[in-house]
């Protein structure tokens, strides 16, 4: 909105004005993102109480249901609160006329609501079972695909759109798949398109949403992953960067960097109820939608391969309890990890949960390290 006031007030100038810079938008959106969950939590944590909106994950093992058992009926689903103040930055900040921004916040939007009834399924069917039970996963699976397949046709749709009207070498570009540390990419068509984007909207979804089991530990490593993609959106979005760095050019990406510093600022006021020990927990209606919009703007600015370097924690965790379920089925009982996802096993074999927390936070600072050092290792 404040973007548009000043393109109405300034009558749409072509002078280099601040607001015009989508990485300043960004930044503004980060800090007022920190300050308005920091400034509400307080405010929403006892709204959540008042509601007895409390849950306690229940694990298949007995040690960590009881080192959990000091967490029983934290507030759950504080990833309204998030999501509430993402949507208010990109509506104030962000250029409302751009089709990603309005593609992104229709995801927003659907994972959103999908998280909210796993969440409260759980919460009310435990109330009254005492079972805790929401959305079966292949339930959760064919919302997410469905979103997937509506993702890529619209985006590829206008991908070709873009091209009748941008001649030159930049018509193919929305086709081109970045590989890390090589100059060249890889032309999709329009198959491979769609099942890429199926596979990296539900894979991010659910990987984010497997790493949310410690105090702290999805939302800040959603701090890391939401900066470097801040950057990558930036500049793909801008034709002489993207140039100068040999990544493919897709024009107006660039104001996906206010999308992902509003999730960077949410995240890190989230984060200051969250960290240990935690007043609030994000819940599936956090975790699903913040793993399937960095995986929309992955596939937005064609840097899905980038995202296995940048939200490394997110993959081990989620190979970690892919590995688990299979070698359970195929050994008959038998398990490679203690439990999983993985970063239980850590909590299981003498880590504490701040221990735990910190070392798989300063693996995302590496894995967010290595992921911008390939900007020009190419």
């Amino acid at each position: 909105m404040l973007y548009h006031l000043f393109d109405a007030l300034y009558g749409h100038p072509a002078g280099p004005y601040a607001y015009k810079d989508p990485l300043f938008r960004g930044t503004c959106a980060l800090l007022l993102g920190f300050f308005l969950v920091w400034f509400l939590g307080p405010w929403f944590i006892r709204q959540l109480r008042r509601y007895s909106i409390g849950d306690q994950a229940e694990f298949d093992h007995a040690q960590l249901n009881l080192d959990n058992a000091d967490k029983r009926n934290t507030p759950t689903m504080g990833g309204l609160l998030i999501m509430a103040v993402i949507l208010c930055n990109v509506l104030l900040l962000a250029d409302l006329n751009n089709y990603y921004i309005t593609m992104g916040l229709f995801c927003m939007v659907w994972l959103t609501a999908l998280g909210s009834v796993d969440d409260w399924l759980k919460l009310t069917i435990k109330r009254r079972t005492g079972t805790r039970d929401g959305l079966k996963m292949h339930e959760k699976l064919l919302f997410q695909i469905a979103l997937a397949v509506l993702l890529g046709f619209y985006i590829y749709r206008h991908g070709e759109y873009n091209a009748t009207t941008i001649s030159g070498d930049q018509i193919q570009t929305f086709r081109i798949l970045n590989v890390p540390f090589y100059k060249t990419g890889w032309e999709l068509n329009q198959v491979a398109f769609f099942i890429i984007t199926i596979l990296v909207v539900t894979g991010t979804s659910n990987a984010v949403n497997l790493t949310d089991g410690m105090d702290g530990l999805a939302s800040g490593c959603m701090v890391l992953c939401s900066f470097v993609f801040m950057i990558l959106a930036y500049i793909g979005g801008d034709r002489e960067l993207a140039n100068s760095l040999l990544f493919p050019h897709i024009p107006h990406t660039a104001e996906l960097a206010v999308l992902c510093g509003a999730m960077m600022g949410a995240c890190m006021g989230f984060l200051w109820h969250n960290c240990y020990p935690a007043k609030v927990f994000m819940g599936d209606t956090g975790s699903l939608p913040l793993g399937g919009m960095i995986g929309y703007v992955a596939i937005c600015t064609r840097q899905e391969l980038m995202l296995f370097i940048v939200g490394g924690v997110f993959v081990i965790e989620a190979v970690s309890v892919i590995m688990q379920v299979g070698y359970f089925k195929m050994s008959g009982g038998k398990r490679i990890f203690r439990v999983a996802p993985i970063h239980h096993h850590f909590h299981l074999g003498g880590w504490t949960e701040t221990q735990t927390v910190t070392r798989f936070w300063l693996l995302a600072i590496v894995f967010a390290g290595i992921a911008l050092a390939t900007v020009k290792i190419r």
